[in-house]
């Protein structure tokens, strides 16, 4: 903390507070209106607070490297030599360049494409905070709440009567407003996920902005494919199964559901194969037939190289990889397990651990609780198209960043992405049984009466 943070941030907040109260009544109705200001003031405090903590605790950190040793550097040049600055933010260069040489040369992540969008980001908004770090970690919660607001309004319009539980997945899971708030990768490609799926669902089912939304919807998929490509991944295919079973959900006669089934199967495999290759194409990394290579890379490097310096025996192991989709594909079901329900209280070796444990703890109470609820009719209600959307990115998810990681510390970080669709999902799981437990009840009293 400096100077300039106690100066710039308070005059940020208030700023923030008096355009938050304008926007309210145009983004909120009766019932939504009470979490507005909540849900961005914890996004706010854990902005704040995961810096504190990196900087008090682990004296040091991803977080500052984006903004000491990244984005204050661009702005530096920006006010000193505005051109030199301006190449650095738009351009792309090599780090031997002559004249960024003296600024390029001290940035952390500069050769980083994906790491050094986010100093990118960060150091436009190091313009209109002076490079203050509170305060700009303050506007990148802001952007993160805008994406959260806006995944809550999608299903909010889906299930209304599952409000309560819908505003808990999205605006309040405690690891996603902790991690997903500060300058990190993943509040941008968290608020952009939320905001991909807002347009997505308008575009498509509601039919209207279809501009509006179509611009929206392209620039939130360009932040995650230049942030975190691999959530592309997962998340392309999920949406094109919600895609063609709204539409066939929305045929009503029964033979033609059972004749153009196969035919829409067959559609979203071919959609979703393609979507996945050419995601991956420009990318070796993210190749169809290199990630398996790719995930056994990542998973050791985080579990015996730099993550093994910096995660305090936070390490797990699911299995040997090879580099290969055999030896990837038995490790499906501990994967999941490990990114949903994992660690357990047995496994906490520090304060952070702890959270994230009694956090996994209370997800899996959670999902033990829907399941028992709705019993018999799971299978019946994963058909709904939202449903199985949800579910069909966290699981896929969950495998991916579980198997590819190795690491407790670093899982609670990379997984917040799938936390607000799963715990949705679970949500209007139970939201579906109740209705129609209530629908049955009162076609019986009818009968009765």
């Amino acid at each position: 903390m400096e100077l300039r943070d106690f100066i710039v941030t308070p005059i940020l907040l208030i700023i923030a507070n008096v355009l938050a109260y304008w926007i309210r009544p145009h983004v909120t109705d009766a019932v939504t209106r009470r979490y507005f200001f909540p849900a961005l003031w914890v996004k706010i405090i854990g902005a704040i607070s995961v810096g504190i903590i990196y900087q008090f605790y682990y004296a040091g950190g991803d977080t500052f490297a984006y903004h000491t040793f990244g984005s204050r550097i661009v702005w530096e040049a920006l006010a000193d030599e505005p051109v030199t600055g301006l190449k650095l933010l738009f351009g792309n260069y090599e780090v031997n360049e002559p004249s960024l040489y003296k600024y390029a040369s001290r940035i952390w992540f500069f050769g980083d494409s994906q790491s050094y969008f986010v100093v990118r980001i960060a150091a436009i908004f190091d313009i209109l905070t002076f490079s203050a770090y509170s305060a700009t970690a303050v506007l990148f919660a802001i952007f993160s709440f805008s994406g959260s607001w806006a995944l809550f309004l999608t299903f909010y319009k889906i299930s209304p009567h599952a409000y309560k539980w819908i505003a808990f997945s999205c605006l309040f899971v405690p690891s996603v407003f902790f991690w997903g708030s500060g300058i990190f990768k993943d509040t941008l490609t968290l608020a952009a996920l939320g905001w991909l799926t807002y347009s997505f669902y308008a575009i498509l089912f509601e039919r209207r902005n279809q501009l509006i939304n179509f611009t929206v919807a392209l620039l939130a998929a360009w932040i995650i494919f230049s942030v975190k490509k691999y959530i592309l991944l997962s998340f392309a295919p999920a949406l094109i199964i919600w895609y063609f079973a709204g539409s066939l959900s929305q045929i009503r006669n029964a033979m033609a559901k059972i004749l153009l089934l196969p035919l829409m199967l067959a559609a979203t495999i071919v959609f979703a194969y393609i979507t996945v290759v050419r995601i991956g194409q420009d990318d070796s990394r993210y190749d169809v037939y290199q990630l398996a290579s790719t995930v056994k890379i990542t998973a050791y490097d985080i579990r015996y190289g730099w993550g093994a310096r910096t995660g305090e025996g936070s390490g797990y192991t699911l299995g040997e990889l090879d580099g290969t989709w055999q030896s990837m594909i038995p490790l499906i079901p501990k994967a999941i397990n490990v990114s949903l329900f994992r660690p357990y209280l047995w496994e906490v070796k520090n304060p952070l651990m702890l959270l994230s444990a009694l956090e996994s703890l209370a997800l899996l109470i959670l999902t033990i609780y829907v399941l028992v609820k709705i019993r018999h009719r799971f299978i019946y209600f994963m058909g709904k198209p939202e449903i199985l959307f949800c579910f069909i990115f966290s699981v896929v998810f969950a495998f991916a960043v579980g198997v590819s990681t190795y690491n407790f510390g670093t899982l609670s970080r990379y997984k917040i992405p799938m936390m607000p669709f799963y715990t949705a999902g679970l949500g209007l799981l139970l939201s579906y049984s109740r209705a129609e437990r209530a629908r049955r009840f009162s076609l019986l009293s009818g009968e009765q009466g």
